[in-house]
């Protein structure tokens, strides 16, 4: 999936042209950090908030130029790269644009949630089972026979960095059993480690406990 299956054009983007009241405006309307700005020759970047909160409303954005952020994500990009940019940029909106850096819309960082929260198959019954392996004892082809050994199917799967060792993976599996003690009687005879499992009685706010990181990850 590419950004453009994501893209929403319902905010009007701003010009160099426009005071700063028209942007203060904006923001208070779509209760957004971020807004793009367009120029002469189409995207030039993101105006902040909190870069304009003492300018004075007469002025328009050409004198705050130089505070725009250069953040945009071209259409044919993966969400994989969309993500990146809202982890290390505390975004709300990515903007999109085409190879003439002409602005086509953006990404909210809500959609961009929903849409993981989809991958993970959050809302599909199952169980989860959080492993811990060495970076050089991590193999996800034998975390699949393993788990289809006992006649369940991986649905999602994901790593961590270790909180104290770099020389160790946590990786969390979700299955489509709820019942998991045979899947961890297996994992336990090839020599995992496993930190925690949540089944059908405890699954929910195991859930919640466990997906901390990633959601912590995506900084929406």
């Amino acid at each position: 999936m590419n950004v453009a299956d994501l893209l929403k054009n319902e905010i009007p983007p701003l010009h160099l042209s426009d005071l700063i009241s028209t942007a203060v405006n904006l923001f208070d309307h779509h209760k957004l950090r971020q807004i793009p700005v367009l120029g002469s020759e189409g995207f030039l970047g993101l105006i902040d908030e909190e870069s304009i909160l003492d300018a004075k409303e007469t002025d328009n954005l050409e004198t705050y130029k130089k505070n725009m952020l250069p953040i945009c994500i071209h259409a044919e990009q993966n969400l994989f790269n969309a993500l990146n940019y809202f982890s290390s940029g505390k975004l709300s909106i990515l903007p999109v644009i085409d190879e003439e850096n002409r602005y086509l819309g953006c990404i909210h960082g809500q959609d961009l949630f929903v849409k993981c929260c989809d991958w993970l198959k959050v809302g599909e019954p199952g169980g989860i089972i959080h492993l811990e392996v060495t970076n050089v004892d991590y193999s996800l082809s034998q975390i699949s026979q393993i788990v289809e050994a006992n006649g369940a199917k991986i649905l999602t799967c994901f790593c961590l960095s270790h909180n104290s060792n770099p020389k160790m993976l946590e990786i969390l599996i979700k299955i489509n059993l709820e019942e998991l003690s045979g899947v961890m009687q297996t994992f336990e005879r090839y020599q995992y480690n496993i930190l925690a499992s949540f089944q059908k009685k405890n699954l929910s706010s195991g859930l919640n406990d466990r997906f901390d990181s990633f959601i912590r990850y995506l900084n929406i």
